[in-house]
């Protein structure tokens, strides 16, 4: 690779390189909001006045709180993040290199968009039956059903992303004879970092629901099984406390995790 190509790219990336974290107004804000979503639970749950079909705050909370400190909730929430964990990798991985292909490869792209309009109109439910169906009620199958629900948004995304590539950087590195490797490197991946962390966010949003749904219909631990248990007691309060404690992680990735790299990824993008 040019020395030239190498320090224009190399500018480019240091402009992007050290993203601040979120500022202490931004979180102040984020909690506040937070705080106002609750008091208009509270509000509308006293308004009810049915403790048992819509519980408050008041009476989820303490539950939480419950089930955290006695550790009951913890081996659930665990499974449920390990299967989120799994499920996101494997979807993220195939997801990207299928639709970087189909993006870089045209013809490729005009036999499959046929196939990716199909898949990504499947409903999730049917593609979690068949798994159970076809594989057997065990965790192989609960991976398989989650991850391949998100494949085909993942790759629609980043081969959007590719068609979008600037014509000038791709002109650039067929001037200095860049290899495929180096081109992926230094000019595909770098511009497609915003379209990367849209599928990732977009992702965790779409994975751990699914998951609850595989819990729900074919697994004996994690969140979505304790949903189940829940609902056969139609205990709501429960059912929502649940609910909030894989949210509050979910929270919590995004503001540590996802927030940040958006970040990053929206200032390089920018330069």
């Amino acid at each position: 690779m040019s020395s030239v190509a190498r320090t224009g790219l190399g500018q480019t990336a240091r402009k992007g390189a050290a993203p601040k974290p979120p500022s202490l107004r931004g979180m102040f804000r984020a909690l506040a909001s937070l705080a106002v979503l609750v008091l208009l639970w509270a509000g509308l749950s006293a308004l009810l006045a049915d403790p048992l079909r819509a519980p408050g705050p008041q009476q989820v909370l303490p539950a939480l709180w419950q089930g955290i400190v006695s550790g009951a909730i913890l081996p659930d929430l665990a499974a449920t993040l390990r299967r989120v964990g799994l499920s996101f990798a494997i979807a993220m991985a195939t997801g990207t290199a299928a639709g970087i292909a189909l993006g870089l490869m045209p013809r490729l792209d005009r036999w499959l968009d046929p196939w990716l309009t199909v898949f990504n109109t499947i409903p999730a439910l049917v593609t979690i039956v068949l798994c159970y169906l076809w594989i057997g009620l065990n965790e192989s199958a609960a991976i398989a059903a989650v991850a391949l629900n998100k494949v085909p948004l993942v790759t629609l995304m980043l081969r959007e992303g590719v068609r979008v590539l600037a014509p000038d950087l791709a002109a650039m590195a067929q001037v200095y004879r860049m290899g495929p490797l180096a081109r992926l490197h230094h000019i595909v991946l770098p511009q497609l970092a915003p379209h990367l962390v849209s599928a990732a966010r977009a992702g965790l949003a779409l994975i751990w629901k699914i998951v609850l749904v595989v819990e729900f219909l074919g697994r004996s631990d994690g969140i979505g099984f304790r949903l189940h248990l829940d609902f056969q007691m139609f205990d709501i309060t429960g059912v929502l406390a649940n609910a909030l404690a894989f949210v509050a992680v979910m929270l919590a990735l995004e503001a540590l995790l996802i927030a940040p790299l958006a970040a990053r990824a929206a200032r390089w993008r920018d330069a």
